[in-house]
Formats: structure tokens, C-alpha cells, sequence
């Protein structure tokens, strides 16, 4: 008989607990099956980036300037001072120039402090010939307008335009370098891949082919050097990396305020690629956060508070007519516009403001699928990061730099931007290129997951590179970008604006009376489309005043500026418009009209000087009893 057993551990253990499974990245690399080796070289791939780069953007080199290159270049009285005024633009909000042309202040909530890619704008302007200091307003104050000066301007705009894609090409090779070197760093066919696909979205448009969004490019190209010489130091232990690091990290915060999103993506790094503990991490980011601390002492030096008529203005502040449930329902929603634009990059515009997308209730679906889509991801995200997955960082990228830009917790002065997707879409290439890559691992035979993999690519590259070409040459000009845009935000207050603007400007153009005309008047109907769908809307009525003006209906101009003066007693040169309307009356010997005109001009200015004067030659002539 079998001896019983009477040791009291015969029974079954309690199941240990695993740990979570450690992600496939952390073993070396073992090149694909079929793959050649010169595909994982880091040159060659470097060098199909670059030329990608340039292939897709080349057509942008003969473009003139567009949107805000006016504002940030074209107007900026700093750039054309050359390295003169690289002083000043250091130690201004990046539209000072602008603000002081129209006696005005600050227009934007937190102000504009991004003053390196200006700083780039006025060294090319140092090559391509400062203006002397006592012809810089004159420049400036004849910007935009036809004729040799434009032929001028436009010719430097060539040159900034090359420029522009070349910045793009070296930040595509830093973000390629960066994705191998700590990303994907035992999967150097993933990190290409992620490269590639942030090349060709046709979202980076704008950022390419409008100069202005220089900043866009010089941020991310930063950021990736923090994230490289970061890595460098602890690996290498050299202060030289350390030192480069927090300067790139300064560089960055110069360039633009995403910046501030590496203080969680950081130490996120160091934990899921460095393998270090939270508290590690955190110990490894503090010299970054003072540098943070510091620029963040020089803003607050130099931006002013935002304008208390500007928080009014619904063109600066979106959600000025919304409801406080309306205004979070919207911005919640409008999120979701970025990850559908990152999916489906089709159609795009360069505007997005009201009314473009109407505000929501927190009844409206897509509210709460937006917010379904964004709990899921934030979730996927702590399930990922519990591995030390690269999808966790993928995530965080993603959902910290949209946090920045959707209005949630920063106001941006605007609804939403396809440029404020630059750095966000990163995360996304990061998430997309892991997948297609496990897509072909699992696909057997391994040929048939290469050839799966190297067809989705051509399909996927090829769209977005026809897209891509396809939207460069709408950013040609104000009229090619205004025009083509009407098309996809007909309710915007901005582009009917727009539009309207480059009716009038292009009245200039023609020598027959009856096509300009009939240019002004159509741009009177966009003005009129854009008061109507926002009856404060001040610069309307200002510009529809001037066209009318232009077609000598003194009338119907001095009726729009009555509003503007209802609307913004203090709009900046309202006294001098209204003058010249009056002068116009008196042109037509109106006179009681002229009178009423400068009368209205000496109620927003008293004793402003010309309106004075000519009152007083009305007594004279005795038309004043």
C-alpha cells in the first residue's frame, strides 16, 4: 500500500502573479527576413527623408506670402532691420511691430513670445538687404501693396520659402534620429516608417508652406535634440550632452510654448526607454525644469495682458457668445476634429474660426464621442505604460501637445488650427508605424506580410504625397488661399473676410472702370456675408466702409463707420477714416453731410487736428450757423 502522504504543502501553491510582460522592443533587433541591410542604415534612411522632404515641398519656392506672414514678416518693422533688430525682437511679443501700427495692445490671451524663428526671419533679411532705419516705416506701411514693392517683397519670400523646407528637411532627419536613438530603439525599420508617414501628411502643409510657421518646425526640431542629448548624457555620462540638452531645451521654449510638454514627457521617456524608476526620472528632468522656470520668468517680463476689447472680440476669443455648457460641449467636440484630420486629412483649410464649427450642446453625439474616443485613449494609455510600452509614450505625445492647443486648458485665441496638429501627429506616425510593422509579423508567409507591409506604404505615401502637392500651391498667395478656402468654410467670419479683401485689393488691378467695380462690390458681398453671420464684427464694417468708399458712396461708408464707432469707439485710425469720409461729402459739395462726418470724427478724437481745421473753414464759408 502507497504510504499516505501527510506533508501538510501537498496542497496546489496560489498562482504567482506575472509581471507585466516586458515589451518585444527591449530585445536587440534582428533584421526582417528579405529586408535588405542597407534599408536600416541610418544615412540612406536619412537621406530618403530629406529628399522626401524636398520632392514634396520644392513647388512651394516661388510662393509669395500668405495668412500671417503679413503680420509676422511682411509688417514687422524689426525683421527688415537685420541683425539691428534681432535686439528688439527678442524682448517683444512677436506682433509688436503690428500692435504699434494700430496704437494698439496685446489681442491675444497669454501674449506671443516666440521669437526665434523671427529672429531667423530678420538674419535672411541681413543677406538679402536691411532696410535703413529711416525707411522702415515706409516699407513697412506700403506692405501688401501692388506694384514694385510687392515684386520685392515677393522675391524675398521666394528665398524664405526655401528656406522654410530646408528647416523641415534637418527637423526630419533630427525626429528620424531621434525615433531610432530612443523610441524605437531596436526597431530602426519602425522608426523610418513613423518618419515617412509625419513627412507626407498632408495636415504639415500649412507648417511648410507658410514661413510664418517657421516656429512649428524649429520647436519640434529642438524638442527631438532635448529628447537625443538627454539620452546622450545618461548614457554617455559627458556634461557636454547635458549641456547641449537644456540649451536645445531653451531653444525650443524660444521657438514656441509646446516646450512646456516635456516636463511629463520627459520623465515619461527616461521611465519607459531608460528603464529608470519614477523617481529616477523625475531626478533626471530637473535640470530641464529649470530651465522652464527660467523662460518662463523671461515671459512674464515681456508679455503684456491681454486687451479687455479683444477678450470681447469673438475672432480672438471663440467662445465669446457661447454659454459656459456650450463653450466646454464645443471645445470637447473640436477635438475630435484634430484625430479625424490625423485619419482622414481631407478637406483642409487654413481657417477654422467662427463660424466654421458651430458651437454644440452636451446633447450633440459627437460630443460624447469625442469624449469616448479620448477616455479610451487616456486608458490605453496607463494599460500601456504598466508595460513600459512605447504605445504609452506614443499616447501621452499625442494627448499632451493637443491638451496645449484645444482650448481646454489654454485659451489659444482661436478654435483650432491645422498647424497646432504638427507636434501632436507625432505620437500618431509613432502609433501607426508600430502597427503596420507587427501587422507584417504576424502576416505569414514573411513574404507575404512584405509585400502586406510595402503596399499599404505605397498606397498610404502616395495619397498623402498627391494631397500634400496638391494643397502647396493654395498657399501661393492670399488670393489662391482665400479663395480655394471659401470652398471649405463658407460660414467662417474669417475667410468671407478674406475674400472680400482680396476683391477690393484686386479692384487696384484692373484699369477698366467696370471691372473694378464690379470686384469691389463683390467684395462687398463677402463683407456682408461675414456681418451677417457676426453683426459685431468690427473689422467688417471697417472694410466694407472703405469699399464703398472706393466707389465714392460716401453714404454707405460713413453708415459702416457709425457702427464701428457703436461697436469700438477706440478702434485704432477711426478718426482719421472718418475724416477722409467726410472729405469725400465735401468733395461732392454734401456739405451738412461733412459736417456730420468730422463732427462724429471729433467725438471719438476731440480736436483731432484736420477735422478742426476743416470745421472752421465751414464757418468761414458760413455753411456752419
Amino acid at each position: 500500500m502507497a504510504k499516505k502522504n501527510n506533508n501538510i504543502n501537498q496542497r496546489p501553491a496560489p498562482a504567482v502573479k506575472q509581471a507585466p510582460k516586458q515589451v518585444v522592443e527591449d530585445t536587440p533587433f534582428v533584421p526582417y527576413p528579405g529586408i535588405p541591410a542597407w534599408v536600416y542604415d541610418f544615412k540612406i534612411q536619412a537621406v530618403v527623408v530629406a529628399a522626401l522632404a524636398f520632392l514634396l515641398f520644392c513647388n512651394t519656392f516661388q510662393h509669395e506670402y500668405a495668412l500671417d506672414d503679413t503680420i509676422v514678416i511682411a509688417k514687422n518693422e524689426y525683421v527688415y532691420e537685420g541683425f539691428s533688430g534681432i535686439g528688439s525682437i527678442l524682448t517683444k511679443d512677436a506682433f509688436d511691430s503690428y500692435y504699434k501700427q494700430f496704437n494698439s495692445s496685446n489681442q491675444l490671451s497669454g501674449g506671443r513670445y516666440r521669437p526665434l524663428s523671427i529672429v531667423t526671419f530678420a538674419v535672411e533679411q541681413q543677406f538679402l538687404g536691411p532696410i535703413p532705419q529711416n525707411k522702415v516705416d515706409s516699407v513697412v506701411s506700403h506692405a501688401g501693396e501692388n506694384g514694385k514693392q510687392e515684386d520685392w517683397f515677393n522675391k524675398n519670400m521666394h528665398v524664405r520659402h526655401v528656406f522654410n523646407v530646408m528647416w523641415f528637411m534637418a527637423s526630419m532627419v533630427v525626429l528620424l534620429y531621434f525615433l531610432r536613438y530612443v523610441v524605437f530603439k531596436n526597431n530602426p525599420l519602425m522608426a523610418v516608417i513613423a518618419t515617412i508617414l509625419f513627412v507626407v501628411h498632408p495636415i504639415h502643409t500649412e507648417v511648410v508652406a507658410n514661413v510664418k510657421s517657421r516656429d512649428e518646425i524649429m520647436s519640434l526640431l529642438f524638442l527631438g535634440l532635448t529628447f537625443i542629448f538627454a539620452f546622450k548624457y545618461y548614457e554617455l555620462k559627458d556634461k557636454k550632452w547635458l549641456i547641449s540638452g537644456l540649451v536645445c531645451y531653451l531653444l525650443a521654449f524660444l521657438s514656441k510654448e509646446y516646450a512646456v510638454g516635456l516636463i511629463l514627457l520627459l520623465p515619461l521617456s527616461f521611465y519607459l526607454f531608460g528603464k529608470f524608476s519614477i523617481t529616477d526620472s523625475l531626478k533626471a528632468s530637473l535640470p530641464y525644469f529649470a530651465v522652464m522656470a527660467v523662460y518662463m520668468v523671461i515671459r512674464l517680463q515681456i508679455v503684456a495682458p491681454m486687451s479687455e476689447d479683444s477678450s470681447k472680440d469673438i475672432l480672438n476669443n471663440p467662445y465669446a457668445l457661447a454659454s459656459e455648457a456650450q463653450e466646454l460641449a464645443t471645445k470637447i467636440s473640436t477635438t475630435l476634429n484634430y484625430l479625424k484630420l490625423l485619419v482622414f486629412p481631407h478637406p483642409l483649410s487654413a481657417d477654422y474660426s467662427y463660424n466654421t464649427i458651430p458651437y454644440k450642446d452636451v446633447t450633440d453625439p459627437i460630443v460624447w464621442l469625442s469624449l469616448g474616443v479620448h477616455i479610451a485613449l487616456f486608458r490605453a494609455f496607463f494599460y500601456y505604460l504598466k508595460r513600459r510600452h512605447l504605445l504609452s509614450f506614443a499616447i501621452a505625445f499625442y494627448f499632451i501637445n493637443i491638451l496645449l492647443i484645444c482650448n481646454i486648458i489654454f485659451n489659444i485665441g482661436g478654435t483650432m488650427g491645422e498647424r497646432l496638429a504638427y507636434h501632436s501627429s507625432v505620437g500618431f506616425c509613432i502609433a501607426v508605424a508600430y502597427f503596420l510593422v507587427k501587422g507584417m509579423e504576424r502576416l505569414q508567409p514573411a513574404a507575404t506580410g512584405r509585400v502586406a507591409l510595402v503596399g499599404c506604404l505605397l498606397v498610404i505615401v502616395g495619397l498623402c504625397s498627391f494631397k500634400t502637392i496638391d494643397r502647396n500651391k493654395y498657399w501661393k498667395n492670399d488670393y489662391t488661399l482665400f479663395f480655394e478656402d471659401i470652398k471649405v468654410c463658407p460660414n467662417s467670419v474669417l475667410v468671407n473676410a478674406d475674400v472680400a479683401s482680396s476683391y477690393v485689393n484686386m479692384a487696384d488691378l484692373y484699369k477698366d472702370s467696370t471691372q473694378r467695380e464690379h470686384s469691389i462690390r463683390q467684395g462687398i458681398k463677402y463683407f456682408s456675408k461675414a456681418i451677417e453671420i457676426n453683426p459685431a464684427f468690427v473689422s467688417g464694417y471697417v472694410n466694407r466702409g472703405m469699399a464703398y468708399f472706393k466707389l465714392k458712396q460716401p453714404d454707405s461708408a460713413y453708415y459702416n463707420l457709425r457702427k464701428v464707432w457703436e461697436l469700438y469707439p477706440r478702434y485704432p485710425k477711426l478718426d482719421e477714416l472718418l475724416f477722409n469720409v467726410g472729405v469725400n461729402f465735401y468733395v461732392q459739395q454734401r456739405y451738412p453731410e461733412a459736417i456730420n462726418a468730422w463732427q462724429t470724427c471729433l467725438k471719438v478724437t476731440p480736436n483731432y487736428p484736420q477735422a478742426v481745421n476743416a470745421m472752421n473753414v465751414m464757418y468761414k464759408e458760413g455753411r456752419i450757423r
